[in-house]
């Protein structure tokens, strides 16, 4: 399934909301978003997850670019994430860095 992806605004937050599959194919385009996203210099972007039927290795590449590509100071926030992609996220341990919700 291909991945869909939009970026929008909302207060201080980068909202970015991903659905489909996040596997090494679609990745590229998460990262162009992400960039995107830090550049918009807000205090949080949100990764609304929850149209995210499947995740690979690779999706968890483009967390940790995320990471890399936001400033120290701006929190990153998995909202709805599905249980596999979630428990996908705390086994790798980003759950440590990257906080995750189900709101």
């Amino acid at each position: 399934m291909p991945l869909s992806v939009s970026l929008s605004i909302e207060g201080d937050t980068t909202v970015i909301e991903l659905t489909g599959e996040l596997d090494a194919k679609t990745a590229p385009d998460f990262h162009q978003t992400i960039e995107k996203a830090a550049g918009h210099g807000t205090s949080t972007v949100e990764i609304r997850m929850a149209g995210v039927g499947y995740m690979a290795s690779a999706g968890l590449r483009s967390l940790v670019f995320a990471q890399q590509k936001v400033a120290n100071n701006v929190t990153i926030k998995v909202v709805g994430a599905i249980e596999p992609v979630s428990r996908t996220i705390r086994t790798a341990g980003l759950d440590r860095s990257i906080l995750l919700s189900d709101e």
